[in-house]
């Protein structure tokens, strides 16, 4: 026991770069670094280092969840901390990622992915409503101005997909991983486009079919409960996918790129947002992979570029909007934090510690660079074909 707080202490005394105060199993506390605590980290049980040292975001998550850990302060700087910190054992995950690596390149097939969607966006509409904004969007804001609300950023977001698209009404929209469904029912009312939208959920599929007809847009837009490698729909002049592509897995990519490319029409344009590292790396965490995003993957820019020339398309653009989640992963832990204990009844604490956590935890990804969600327009032709010269075009006011 006492070596293992021994190596337990020396190895969290260089985890973070800010100064905290940990207070161990046995009673025991420790500050580390200089300066006013900015957190104060509780152990309510013994730890092994190897065992932290493995997996540490996954044993350290689960213990969160359990309450054998109590983080008093901002867990969203204390991650963001732990990124920082060059070495920190915190965010070394190399024993996960040479086993993670297996399943990543084995075969995540249709059923799988059907599976792995249903397990975290049917959860349920009346979870996602209590924090989402109204618009019921589950990806990146795009905050033109810092005093901006989220539900204003988000149909700012979706202004700037189609904007950057330069669509024309009348032309045919396909939207790859539809969600609930605001970006088409926005490219329907507000572009004149004939939409379609797939998705694998069937919490989403339903709502999405009962708005559209509740807005009297039957003819506008469709949506089927489908893999999008399914569809037989024709071509289409636009392709969206907003947070699509993190969830079709690393073997998967390439052949994502593909069908883009496949759907598209000689010279159509499309816009696909989504989640990118900007470093190397698995892709994978632990955490994420067991309780929120099972089969989950995030590329890096590299990978991505790679499948985008593969599939015969070309780049027109390419905007980081690093800065865009972080903040609205704060909104949204904000709201999600009023709502905490109506989920804690309904869910159980342990599931409703397990998402403030997530929602911290991404934060402090996003705030530390260890990842990015960027944009990338690509045509089916010629880079630039059928677009303005310059990009002022793209930051239309409304």
């Amino acid at each position: 026991m006492v070596f293992e707080k021994t190596v337990l202490n020396k190895a969290l005394s260089s985890a973070f770069d800010i100064p905290i105060e940990v207070t161990y199993w046995n009673g025991k506390t420790e500050k580390y670094g200089d300066g006013t605590t900015q957190a104060h980290i509780t152990f309510n049980k013994k730890f092994s280092f190897s065992d932290l040292s493995a997996t540490p975001t996954l044993v350290l998550a689960e213990a969160y969840m359990n309450e054998e850990i109590e983080i008093d302060g901002s867990i969203q700087e204390l991650i963001a901390s732990a990124y920082r910190k060059s070495g920190s054992f915190l965010t070394d995950q190399s024993g996960f990622s040479k086993a993670i690596m297996k399943r990543l390149l084995g075969n995540h097939d249709q059923k799988e992915s059907r599976e792995d969607i249903h397990s975290h966006y049917d959860i349920g509409n009346d979870f996602y409503k209590k924090w989402l904004d109204p618009t019921m969007t589950y990806s990146c804001a795009y905050f033109e101005h810092e005093e901006m609300s989220l539900e204003d950023a988000q149909i700012a977001k979706v202004h700037h997909i189609l904007d950057k698209l330069n669509s024309k009404p009348g032309g045919r929209l396909l939207d790859i991983g539809c969600g609930w469904g605001t970006l088409i029912f926005k490219a329907a009312q507000e572009y004149g486009l004939d939409c379609v939208g797939v998705t694998l959920s069937d919490e989403q599929y339903y709502y999405v079919r009962k708005k559209a007809e509740d807005l009297g847009l039957q003819d506008k837009v469709k949506v089927f409960l489908i893999d999008y490698r399914d569809l037989k729909e024709g071509e289409f002049d636009y392709i969206t996918s907003v947070g699509m592509f993190e969830h079709v897995g690393k073997e998967n990519l390439e052949m994502y790129f593909q069908k883009v490319y496949d759907y598209l029409k000689p010279n159509g344009r499309a816009l696909i947002h989504g989640i990118t590292g900007q470093h190397r790396g698995a892709g994978v965490d632990p955490f994420i992979e067991k309780y929120i995003f099972p089969g989950g993957y995030i590329p890096n820019v590299a990978e991505n570029i790679d499948h985008i020339m593969t599939a015969k398309l070309q780049l027109d653009d390419l905007e980081p909007l690093r800065r865009h989640y972080q903040k609205t992963l704060e909104i949204w832990n904000e709201n999600y934090i009023k709502v905490f204990d109506e989920v804690e009844t309904e869910m159980g604490r342990p599931f409703a510690r397990m998402w403030t956590l997530y929602l911290q935890a991404c934060a402090a990804s996003f705030e530390a660079g260890n990842i990015d969600v960027i944009q990338y327009l690509v045509t089916k032709g010629s880079s630039g074909q059928g677009l303005p010269l310059s990009r002022e075009y793209m930051f239309k006011k409304y």
